[in-house]
């Protein structure tokens, strides 16, 4: 049998025993190289949504980084394995906060297009937002919103197991937004200058003045008259158009992605809900049937 004596030490006094292991640490998750990362992306797209509406090729250059840091987030959680599901929440709300305020500026600038860009912001935020619901609530909490079984969803399958797949739908996405952003400044036959013909104020010239009157501006800097200075800035707009034109198959095809989400989790969490009410024994014989 054991002895369950203290240790004695030099002056016949017991000695403390010490545990067999130090107090855990406590690691501060917030802290996790992913996580620093994903700060950085939102610092760098709150700053490029100043520089939006004046300075297109500031903003452009600053949302792209952001965008592109969204694949080194990724390689650094599996890098210094700090892959956590903070991590996964705060990648995937950035994604969807910077995608919609672009679409926000673009309904704007578009005000003919801009039931087509609220349109895309909803179907962007409710996709992902039942996906994630459904995930959790039928998964399990430890299940990833990644893990889609192509049992369930062959095309989900193939967009979330192959991070390059993944990664080229999100890259070309936000690369079609954000050459039209730039098509808005650039492009006299997408975005038509506000500027009145001084010869003729009741008409409206596509295309942007070389030097517009200063009286032709409003007072604000973010007035639609600095706008329109911003255009005057003449971008060109050639490398916009090949951009957008290459990559709006794959944002088309990004769209019907989240269609597909979308469906598969409604279908899934109607699943869930059928089991839940056979447990419970409904609909009781005898109850009043709806239609």
């Amino acid at each position: 049998m054991a002895s369950t004596q203290q240790p004695i030490n030099g002056n016949g006094n017991g000695a403390a025993v010490r545990p067999a292991q130090d107090e855990e640490h406590e690691e501060n998750i917030f802290l996790f190289v992913p996580n620093l990362i994903g700060y950085a992306r939102v610092f760098l797209a709150l700053i490029s949504l100043y520089y939006m509406p004046l300075h297109p090729r500031t903003c452009t250059a600053l949302y792209s980084i952001s965008c592109l840091l969204d694949a080194l987030d990724g390689y650094a959680a599996r890098a210094y394995e700090q892959s956590t599901k903070f991590g996964a929440v705060l990648d995937m709300v950035t994604d969807r906060c910077t995608t919609s305020c672009l679409l926000v500026f673009l309904a704007q600038a578009f005000p003919r297009w801009s039931i087509i860009f609220q349109g895309l912001i909803s179907l962007d935020l409710a996709s992902h937002y039942m996906h994630m619901y459904a995930t959790l609530s039928m998964g399990g909490s430890s299940q990833s919103h990644k893990d889609v079984s192509a049992s369930r969803s062959w095309i989900l399958r193939q967009y979330y197991s192959n991070k390059w797949v993944l990664f080229t739908f999100c890259c070309l996405n936000e690369v079609f937004f954000i050459a039209l952003y730039l098509l808005s400044f650039s492009s006299p036959y997408l975005s038509p200058t506000l500027f009145a013909d001084p010869a003729n104020p009741s008409t409206l010239n596509p295309g942007t003045p070389a030097a517009p009157k200063p009286s032709l501006f409003f007072p604000s800097p973010f007035s639609a008259g600095a706008m329109e200075a911003a255009r005057a800035n003449k971008m060109d707009s050639t490398v916009p158009w090949v951009c957008m034109i290459i990559s709006a198959p794959v944002m088309l095809g990004k769209q019907i992605i989240n269609v597909v989400q979308m469906k598969k989790a409604a279908s899934w969490l109607a699943e869930g809900d059928r089991a839940a009410r056979r447990a419970q024994g409904l609909p009781r014989k005898g109850s009043k049937k709806t239609q």
